[in-house]
């Protein structure tokens, strides 16, 4: 076991199952473990961080009320699902000032740390999370993807669906969203022309050839180790109802693997979630990846071992 290593920092929401299956995992194998969420700016979270004066930058600590990390010792980074202070007690502009430094201090500085692994470093996650890009990228790797559209232009997105036996809708970045008391959401829909009219050139939209599955596929790459479930549903987005899901555990051809791999490997992630889905003809298509997503229900349901992938990847560390 690795004892004689730097922390790993885990950041993250208070109430996150996934994150204490990890560190449960990590404490098993006696590694130092520092979790903190951003928005605990304050009493519960300092940060100290100097830049020009050593030859590790930044250099200091981050302290919790029971933990203290110095950040040119820090193993690795699993940024998880943090959320970031709103000072909803201040002015709204003071608000948005005090949220602004905190995201450039703080975040900065957690951008920043020396020589350790991020999983994932937040800059590369936003990047991967654009789906254009995505598309583009699964594309030119020979990933097989379906006809899609992106566009605020009517008669084009029309054409598209006159185009194509069957259409689908997909946000192009799910929201939170309310109206008054009520959360809101928004599934993977079929869409016919005669549904859509000028409202459709306020913002882009995406459309989507549908394609004929026999059922969905969620892969989780963890380093180098790739976890393929069968997801068996019937339903068109199966994320709207999981009491109707049964799983198992499938293995993927090994050239949808590398290119898997290689999707990740462009974008600088060590993990990611992918969708795919499998046609009648047993051929997978790409759907998107979801380069922070959700797992932990998958290991309650099939019994893989992601946590401890995930603890050894953090375990192992950077350069």
């Amino acid at each position: 076991m690795i004892v004689d290593r730097g922390p790993v920092m885990v950041v993250t929401e208070a109430d996150d199952q996934t994150a204490d299956m990890v560190i449960t995992e990590l404490n098993r194998r006696n590694a130092p473990v520092i979790r903190f969420n951003p928005a605990d700016i304050g009493e519960d979270l300092m940060v100290s961080a100097r830049f020009g004066t050593c030859p590790a930058s930044p250099a200091g600590q981050v302290r919790t009320p029971t933990r203290a990390a110095d950040l040119e010792g820090v193993r690795s980074v699993y940024w998880r699902r943090p959320t970031w202070p709103g000072f909803e007690h201040l002015d709204e502009p003071d608000a948005r000032f005090a949220a602004a430094q905190v995201r450039h201090g703080l975040g900065g500085t957690l951008y920043a740390l020396p020589g350790c692994l991020y999983v994932n470093h937040p800059l590369k996650n936003f990047e991967a999370e654009f789906k254009p890009l995505q598309l583009a990228t699964a594309q030119r790797l020979g990933l097989p993807v379906p006809p899609t559209l992106v566009t605020n232009d009517l008669d084009a997105a029309r054409a598209f669906i006159g185009a194509h036996d069957q259409v689908v809708y997909k946000v192009l970045r799910w929201t939170p969203y309310r109206r008054g008391d009520e959360g809101l959401t928004t599934w993977t829909e079929p869409v016919t022309a005669d549904e859509l009219d000028e409202s459709i050139k306020v913002t882009p939209h995406l459309f989507q050839a549908r394609v004929d599955k026999v059922a969905d596929v969620r892969v989780v790459v963890v380093g180098m180790n790739v976890f393929a479930v069968r997801i068996d549903s019937g339903l068109l987005d199966w994320r709207a109802d999981y009491d109707a899901l049964s799983y198992s555990v499938i293995g993927l051809p090994s050239a949808l693997e590398k290119k898997l791999l290689a999707f990740l490997d462009r974008f600088r992630l060590a993990s990611g979630s992918f969708d795919l889905c499998i046609d009648r003809k047993g051929d997978f298509h790409w759907l998107e990846l979801n380069p922070n997503g959700q797992w932990g229900w998958l290991e309650d349901q099939t019994g893989l071992e992601l946590s401890a992938a995930f603890a050894d990847l953090l375990t192992q560390g950077g350069s």
